[in-house]
This record gives C-alpha cells, structure tokens and sequence, in this order.
C-alpha cells in the first residue's frame, strides 16, 4: 500500500529565505546578504539593539514576571503603547475609546487576524495590493478565505516614481468593500511612498467608492527616523473618519524578529461596537494560535511605557 502522502507536491520555494539560505551555504569572504531586512554589523553579523539587551536583563531580574498565559488579545500594556504609537499620543480615536490594538504574532500574524475577520465578519471577499508588493500579502489573504485577489498598479518603471494615474484608476474600479492593503511607509520593495497631497487624493477616491483601508505599518520608525511623520498616512485616515485596521511589526524597528511580536490596531466609528468586535477577534485568535507569547511583547511595553528607555530606543 502506497503512502497517503505520495500525492503531496513539493512547493515553491520561499524567495527570501531560499535567497537566504543560498547566502549562508556560500563560502566566499566577499558576499553581501541583501535579501532580508535586518540590523547587521560591519561584519554583517546580527546586531541586537542595546537598548533590547538592557530591557531583557531588567526582565530577567524582575522576579514579579512569571510564564503564565497572556490573555487571548495579548498583554494590555503593549497594545495600547503600540496603538498610541501608531495613531499619535492627541489621537481623537484613542482618546475617544474608538481604537485598541491586539497583539498578535508580529506584523504577518496582524494581517492574518485581520483578513479573517473581515472576511467572516464583514464577508468581505475582494482585496487588492500593490504591484510590486511584499509576497505575503497574496498568500496570508488567500489563505484566510479571501477568493477575490486583484492587483493596483503602484509602480512605473519608466519613471521610476508613483504611477499615481494608475493607482486611482484601479481604485476607482475596485468594487465596493473592497479591502485596500496599503503600505504606511517605506513601501516594500520599491521604498517609494505617496506625498502627503497623494494620500489625500487616494484616501478621496477610498472614501468615495466606500472600500476599506488595511494599512500595513512594517517600518514605522526605521524608514525614516521619525516615528510621527511614517505614521502620517495611517495618523490621516484615522482623524479623517475612516474605519480601518493597521498591522505593526516590530521585527525591523526593534529588531525583535524572532519574537514575533506585533500589533492589530483597529479604528472604529462607534464605541458601542468594541464589546462585539473583541469578542470575535478573541475567537479568532483562540482557534488560530490561542494566544500571543510574552516575552516580545514585554519588552516592547517597557520600552514604549519608560521615557527614558523610549528615548534610548
């Protein structure tokens, strides 16, 4: 009798990481590893932040901590930092009770819990990204259930700049509750974001033709060195009236990437909506991973809680 696993293909390989791997099987002394976005030395060996190493030892000497379950949506203190991060410390919405976050398994975790909610709330099922685009963003909503994907041209070539034209044209087209992934800052791969006039212009035709805004927010902090102005895109939409939801990775800024910790910041029209709102992204996230692990997301709250450590950082 034959293997019930014979009829399992190999898969494509992953392009970064296969990209990766190429790079750390070669022997030569004169490679350089661009495939992953990642803090390096001048040696090109992984560097921790020293602001990162000095919070771990605090942790690890602080015999309060323990190893129990964090809640479902992640430990408070590091949802709500991240959220008020991302959204301004003068946010109407946070202010106003009309945005939380949840911490989730980094950015990639974020826009999974996301897609699915959307789809099985809302019952959304079209989503567009830009071309070119981080390759995950195909998969993760594919994979959650979304059978509508569609591209929005982002890119010229020729110009080598924002094809403005034709982005609006496409979202002009786009059908309405559309799901809009877009890039807060530093889109990846070309590194070219709108202006802050060309926001405006895109969040117009968004608003007009009723679609919905999912920013991915990978970079806030590291693409330019000013946390207020890559948040400026997401900070816009948000005192515009828009409801959105916003993924934060903090693998690049805090260079945190194995610990995969992140956020899923969500904004809201109406406060009375949160209690039935969690409560589904709770579900969610039971039957997905249960809940998120501690010590990414405790190193992230005592940084962005410590004025002193957030000023280090």
């Amino acid at each position: 009798m034959t293997s019930r696993f014979s009829v399992v293909k190999v898969g494509p390989p992953i392009e970064v990481f296969a990209v990766n791997k190429a790079y750390l099987d070669d022997t030569s002394d004169l490679k350089v590893n661009l495939s992953v976005g990642a803090y390096r030395t001048d040696e090109g060996k992984p560097w921790v932040l020293p602001v990162v190493r000095k919070t771990e030892k605090q942790l690890a000497d602080d015999e309060t901590l323990n190893h129990e379950y964090l809640p479902v949506l992640g430990l408070d203190a590091c949802s709500s930092a991240a959220t008020k991060m991302l959204l301004g410390a003068d946010s109407s919405a946070f202010a106003q009770g009309r945005a939380f976050g949840v911490q989730t398994l980094s950015g990639t975790g974020a826009l999974r819990v996301g897609a699915e909610f959307l789809l099985r709330q809302l019952k959304y099922t079209t989503f567009y990204y830009s071309s070119p685009t981080w390759e995950n963003h195909h998969l993760l909503f594919t994979n959650a259930g979304f059978t509508e994907p569609r591209q929005y041209r982002y890119w010229n070539a020729e110009t080598r700049s924002l094809d403005l034209d034709g982005f609006l044209e496409d979202l002009r087209a786009a059908p309405k509750d559309s799901v809009i992934i877009l890039h807060a800052c530093a889109h990846n791969p070309t590194g070219c974001d709108p202006t802050h006039e060309q926001w405006t212009q895109i969040a117009d035709v968004i608003e007009e033709r009723q679609l919905f805004p999912f920013f991915d927010s990978a970079y806030q902090g590291f693409a330019s060195g000013d946390l207020e102005k890559d948040a400026w895109a997401v900070r816009y939409f948000a005192d515009r009236g828009f409801e959105l939801l916003c993924a934060q990775s903090f693998a690049k800024n805090f260079g945190l990437y194995n610990e995969r910790v992140g956020n899923l910041t969500m904004v809201v029209k109406d406060v009375g909506d949160l209690l039935a709102v969690k409560s589904q992204l709770t579900l969610i996230v039971r039957g997905m991973y249960s809940n998120p692990p501690n010590h990414g997301g405790r190193i992230v709250a005592t940084v962005l809680n410590n004025p002193q450590l957030l000023e280090e950082w």
